[in-house]
This record gives C-alpha cells, sequence and structure tokens, in this order.
C-alpha cells in the first residue's frame, strides 16, 4: 500500500510539474531547463520515470529484435568459424524476410532505387572494389579518379561554371559517408575558417528549425551556438527571423532544399544575399534535392535557384546515396573555392608514423562505396536521372491528389515530392498507426504533429500510389470510427511531441539505442 501512495505521489508530482512546465516552456525555454533538472531531485521521481522507461522499451523490443528466437546470437567468438554456406543461407533468409517491403513500395525514402538488376550491378562494382581504401593513394589510384570525378559530376550538376571560373568561384568538394558528415564536415570548416580569419571564437550558425538534425549534432560535437529560427506559414524559413538572428559571432546560415520534414524548399536567394550581404558562409543541404531539383527544373516544375548560381551559396551537401542511387554510405559536400575545402582537411606533419592526411573524419574509409557512387551517376546519366525524376514528380502529383481528396488531413506547405500530411480533426499519430499495421512505413514528425512519406522509384511502380490513396483513406476512415483504438505507436509519438520535459525525451532515445545494440 504505501509503495502505491508514493508511486501516486510521484506521478502527481510529475503531472503538476508538467503543467507547469508547459508554461514556463512558452515563454522562458532557458528556465525550463534548469526546471527540468529540479525535477529529476524529486523524491522517486528518477526511479518512476526509469519505471516508464522500462514498460514502453519492453513492449517495443519485441518489434525491435525480431530474430531472437530464430536465429543464433554471438555474444562471443564461436570456438570455431561457423561453415560459410550456413552463414549465407542464415543472411538468404534475413535478406528474403525484409526485402519485400521496401521492394514493393511501402517504405518512406529508405532505398531510393531498389531494382534487382540495378542492386546486382552495383553490388558487382562493390565487389570488384572490395579492397580499396582511399588513404592508400598510392596504392588504389582508381580511388581517387572515382572520387573526383564524382565531385566534379556533382558541382556541374549543382551550378559550377554558372559563375567566372577562378580560384575564388571554383565549386570543389570531396566524398563523405553520408549527408551527416557532409554537414558536419561543412560547420567544422566554417568554424575554422572563422576562427582563424575573423578571430571568432564563441562561433554561431543560424538554422530553420526544419533543418536537419545534423546541424545540431555540429553545434553539439563541435561547441558552435545554434540559433533557430522560425518557419513561416508555408513552410520555408522566415527571413526577418534570420536577419534578426545575425551577431558579430555568426559564421554561417542554413537553408534546405528541401527539408526532410515538409519537403519544402527555403527562400535561399534572400537567405544567400543575407549571409552574403555580412560576409559570412552560407550552406545549401540538398542532402534530398541534389539530384531531383536540377532535373525538376528541366520539367518545368517550379524549382527556385538553389545551387552555386546564387552568388551568396558558399557550400552544398548532395547525397548521392539517396536520388544519386549510390550505395548506400556516401554523400558529397562542395565548396566555393580550394582556400575554403582547406580548412576541411586534416593533415599531421610531425607524427612519429610519418606524414598523415585525411580530407573527412575517417581515415580509412571503403573504396568500393565511392566506386557504386561513380558506377551509379556514369551508368546512369543525365537522361536517367530526368525519366527518374518525371516519374516520381507523376506520382507525387497522384498522391497529393489522393491526399487533398480526404477533408480530414491536410498538405503542409507546397512540396514537390516529400509530401506531409497532418489534421485538424484527428490524431496523426493514430492515422500513421493505422497505415503501418495495413504495411506503411511512415516517418512521424513533431511542431506540427504530422507524417511524411518521401516518394523513390518504389512508390513509382504500377498501382502503388492508388494502393497508398486507398489505404490512407481506409486508415483515416478507420480512426474516425475508432477513436479509442490509440496503436502501438501513436502514444510514444504523442508523448515525444507534446512532453516538454525535452531531456526525458533524449533519455528515451538513449535507452532506445541500447535496446539495439542488446544481444
Amino acid at each position: 500500500m504505501d509503495r502505491r501512495r508514493r508511486a501516486e505521489s510521484c506521478d502527481k508530482n510529475i503531472n503538476m510539474l508538467n503543467k507547469l512546465f508547459q508554461w514556463l516552456n512558452r515563454a522562458h525555454p532557458r528556465v525550463m531547463q534548469k526546471a527540468e533538472k529540479t525535477l529529476k531531485t524529486l523524491p522517486g521521481v528518477d526511479a518512476r520515470m526509469e519505471q516508464e522507461f522500462a514498460s514502453m522499451l519492453r513492449e517495443l523490443e519485441p518489434a525491435l529484435k525480431p530474430y531472437a528466437r530464430e536465429f543464433p546470437a554471438y555474444a562471443e567468438l564461436p570456438a570455431r568459424g561457423v561453415d560459410r554456406e550456413l552463414l549465407l543461407d542464415e543472411l538468404e533468409q534475413l535478406n528474403a524476410r525484409e526485402r519485400g517491403k521496401w521492394q514493393e513500395g511501402f517504405v518512406s525514402g529508405a532505398v531510393y532505387h531498389g531494382d534487382t538488376t540495378y542492386i546486382d550491378f552495383l553490388n558487382r562494382v562493390y565487389a570488384l572494389n572490395s579492397q580499396s581504401n582511399p588513404l592508400h593513394a598510392d596504392v588504389f589510384p582508381s580511388t581517387s579518379k572515382f572520387e573526383a570525378e564524382i565531385v566534379s559530376m556533382t558541382a556541374r550538376l549543382l551550378g559550377a561554371g554558372a559563375t567566372p571560373q577562378n580560384d575564388a568561384n571554383e565549386i570543389v568538394g570531396t566524398v563523405t559517408s553520408g549527408g551527416t558528415e557532409s554537414i558536419l564536415l561543412a560547420m567544422k570548416t566554417y568554424r575554422d575558417f572563422a576562427r582563424e580569419k575573423k578571430g571568432i571564437t564563441a562561433p554561431e550558425i543560424i538554422a530553420p528549425v526544419s533543418a536537419h538534425a545534423a546541424f545540431d549534432k555540429a553545434a553539439q560535437y563541435f561547441n558552435l551556438k545554434l540559433i533557430h529560427i522560425p518557419l513561416r506559414d508555408d513552410m520555408r524559413a522566415d527571413v526577418d527571423a534570420a536577419r534578426r538572428a545575425i551577431t558579430k559571432n555568426t559564421i554561417a546560415l542554413i537553408g534546405s532544399a528541401p527539408c526532410f520534414p515538409y519537403g519544402t524548399i527555403d527562400p535561399l536567394e534572400e537567405l544567400s544575399e543575407l549571409a552574403r550581404a555580412h560576409e559570412f558562409g552560407f550552406h545549401t543541404d540538398a542532402c534530398l534535392g541534389g539530384f531531383v531539383l536540377p532535373f525538376a527544373e528541366k520539367l518545368g516544375y517550379p524549382v527556385p535557384p538553389f545551387d552555386f548560381r546564387l552568388r551568396g551559396v558558399t557550400s552544398m551537401s548532395a547525397d548521392t546515396h539517396k536520388y544519386g542511387y549510390a550505395a548506400k554510405g556516401t554523400s558529397v559536400v562542395l565548396y566555393r573555392g580550394r582556400a575554403l575545402r582547406h580548412y576541411q582537411y586534416y593533415t599531421a606533419a610531425d607524427w612519429s608514423g610519418g606524414l598523415y592526411f585525411s580530407p573527412t573524419f575517417a581515415g580509412s574509409r571503403p573504396g568500393a562505396l565511392s566506386a557504386t557512387a561513380w558506377a551509379a551517376m556514369v551508368s546512369i546519366g543525365a537522361q536517367g536521372y530526368l525519366d527518374a525524376t518525371r516519374v516520381i514528380l507523376e506520382t507525387a502529383t497522384k498522391i497529393k491528389n489522393g491526399l487533398r481528396a480526404i477533408p480530414e488531413l491536410k498538405i503542409l506547405g507546397e512540396p514537390l515530392w516529400v509530401i506531409a500530411f497532418a489534421s485538424d480533426k484527428l490524431n496523426i499519430y493514430q492515422v500513421m498507426d493505422a497505415m503501418t499495421k495495413r504495411g506503411w512505413s511512415l516517418n512521424g514528425l513533431h511542431k506540427p504533429a504530422a507524417a511524411h512519406i518521401a516518394l523513390t522509384q518504389r512508390h513509382t511502380l504500377p498501382g502503388v500510389a492508388e494502393r497508398f490513396n486507398n489505404d490512407l483513406r481506409d486508415a483515416v476512415a478507420y480512426v474516425k470510427a475508432h477513436p479509442e483504438d490509440k496503436g502501438e505507436m501513436a502514444p510514444v509519438y504523442g508523448l515525444a511531441a507534446n512532453l516538454p520535459l525535452r531531456g526525458v525525451v533524449s533519455d528515451l532515445l538513449k535507452r532506445y539505442m541500447d535496446v539495439l545494440y542488446k544481444v
């Protein structure tokens, strides 16, 4: 009985403080952070939170670890090596179970091409280069060839040559492991440039709230102050807010083409001119759009200027492993001028192991992935990318029309192919749960509560768009008829979206990752 009373008392404390913190969070975000720390010092509250975390994760673990009872687990090295044919058979079984969902177009993003013949081609390219390592350029000069040409082709696609070519305007870059590394490298480059050239020791970057989380990661890793600016009603960055956020310590301003949550393109011309006028960097994050927007523009879609044709754009990121259709693990970061790129490089001139240098964070890197990116770009060619963009955008039009025909839903902004939808009448997370039960894997969004689907070539297969529209209509009808059915993930998304204790949400995510690494 005493234990139950203590638990009820803890719940009352949490509920009462949550109400107080909701008010504090609206007016005083910094005060909120301090108040959250105070909450965890109250008797029993920390232990109660741990109980709630454990309960929630126990319910999620079967979905995260579906193979726990069917396949052997290796917590330590087996005494003798397992037969290779047995291992290959196990891998075939795992692949067969997971392939169907993305292959049939049920998944948002994730696999961007997915044609079996094409995958076989990339796998053969990878196999031929499986031992290559760009760190040893003298042993594997082919990898240097691949990466130089990847950078050049991407730069030409994104406006290189639009301005007079000289040392200051030459568009250069490197191949990275993905969009996150491209963004991290760009922000590290601006930090080091500003420190050496301007003496800025308390650097700040400005980004819309819709910018990729990698910018937050860069701020955390490199001790940058990240200033978030709001969006306008059209889900694009507020230029006036960006202007007000500028200080003497600003080193870079960021815009997306398009942003991940809503698929909208920020007013990059205005933002980049603002950066140019104040003489600091501007980064266009085109990780999603770098290999779509140039072709969408050629097809006549409304694509505003977003690349190096804008004088204020000083760096860009574009993912070859998304709509560039390379194997997972490559991206490109580009800079205006070699001098700026030099601040990305790492060199060690006095190491006892000899001269050491690397262009990106990693030392050794899989040259095979660079080979697949090169092979993808060269084998597809400009016409292939144009054709792929055409069918993706045509499919997007079908899905947007289907969404507009459902009165309970609304599309956020004016996206081209990454389509976010919300509802003023229903719990959108319940709708997303209902879609999950129908086989779909969509992305849940916060602030505002929404879901999105990033369309790929898998969605252009016959009947997929129609199936999505029919299932979405049925999911909405189900939620209207069964509002009491909270689903499996809707409560989790609702908690993460509405709980003002952001540190609590962060703690939950860390424990979620602990489960992923559980054998």
